[in-house]
């Protein structure tokens, strides 16, 4: 189980790194990850399943400790992101396929990722936890309503199949994890330890599987969704990290909101595209999760530096006294 463990944290260390590298490949040899595309729901629940694994009742008992903190990132979740992408599709004028994978991304919950880049900004992790366990339980609900709402001015939305997919990719493996872990709450212990690379494996291989469907429609259009799905993200941290600014959060809570509402779960975005629109609609999801495995570290690299040289500053000031 230690080398288990060992290749598990350093897939998760270098998960920038492995998106990245299977995107490219999948991008130039299509013909090798295709086969993967209709697997996507299965492989999207065992992360969600996973996920309930590492949940506890004391990560639903961050919300009542904080409840306004919580409150602000599940609200700019489902706020900041879709009226971002309402208003980038609008302005670029895109075709509606494309308009709607992008706003497909901008309506779904946070993602697992989110957490784990919380913690090496070394911004409040409990609340970032609490924010994407709160939001991904609303998505069965929010995610079709706001997509209803906001995609069908482009193609005819069904919000009611949209809802019955998120429940089976979503909500119920998160509650057969919940009930796993307390049946089998040690051997669940033992094995949690292997789950960053069950994600890793799940994630790359979504991502991968929507960038070999659509290689040559992303070689034509990938430079504009590109742009826009950059904007979409870079956007969503700052409007996160000026959200808690306002309503007079710590700095440790601003940097959660901002990750949880800039860092989506993209690979829900590409099943849901392919299941109820088009393989082109999943090309802004697979980006996305391009795209924000690579913000996401490059932001919690510079937050953790800066954290870790404002607690040495005083120090420093003190030994020179």
């Amino acid at each position: 189980m230690n080398t288990l463990e060992k290749i598990s944290k350093f897939s998760g260390n270098t998960f920038a790194i492995w998106v990245l590298l299977f995107g490219l490949l999948s991008f130039l040899f299509p013909s090798g990850f295709t086969w993967i595309a209709p697997h996507i729901p299965l492989l999207l629940g065992i992360i969600m399943f996973g996920m309930g694994l590492t949940l506890s009742l004391d990560d639903f008992k961050g919300v009542l400790k904080a409840p306004k903190s919580v409150l602000l990132g599940v609200a700019g979740q489902f706020t900041i992101m879709p009226l971002l992408a309402f208003g980038l599709a609008t302005i670029f004028k895109l075709e509606p396929e494309v308009a709607v994978g992008v706003i497909l991304v901008g309506c779904c919950p946070g993602g697992t990722a989110s957490n784990v880049i919380t913690f090496l900004a070394k911004g409040n992790t409990a609340l970032s936890v609490a924010v994407t366990s709160v939001s991904t339980l609303l998505a069965p609900i929010l995610t079709p309503a706001l997509i209803l709402l906001f995609a069908s001015k482009w193609l005819p939305v069904s919000a009611g199949s949209l809802f019955v997919s998120i429940v089976q990719i979503v909500l119920l493996p998160i509650i057969l994890g919940l009930i796993v872990q307390m049946l089998f709450r040690k051997q669940v212990e033992k094995s949690v330890t292997a789950l960053p690379l069950v994600s890793v494996v799940g994630i790359v291989a979504v991502a991968s599987a929507v960038v070999a469907v659509n290689s040559e429609r992303i070689a034509e259009t990938g430079l504009i969704i590109f742009s826009i799905v950059i904007l979409h993200n870079v956007l969503g941290l700052l409007f996160g990290f000026l959200l808690a600014k306002a309503f007079k959060l710590d700095f440790s809570d601003q940097k959660a909101i901002s990750i949880e509402v800039g860092m989506q779960n993209s690979g829900l975005g590409a099943a849901l595209a392919i299941a109820h629109f088009s393989p082109i609609s999943a090309v802004p999801s697979a980006i996305f999760s391009v795209w924000h495995n690579i913000s996401g570290p490059l932001l919690a690299t510079w937050w953790g530096k800066k954290a870790l040289s404002d607690s040495t500053l005083p120090s420093e000031t003190t030994k020179q006294a």
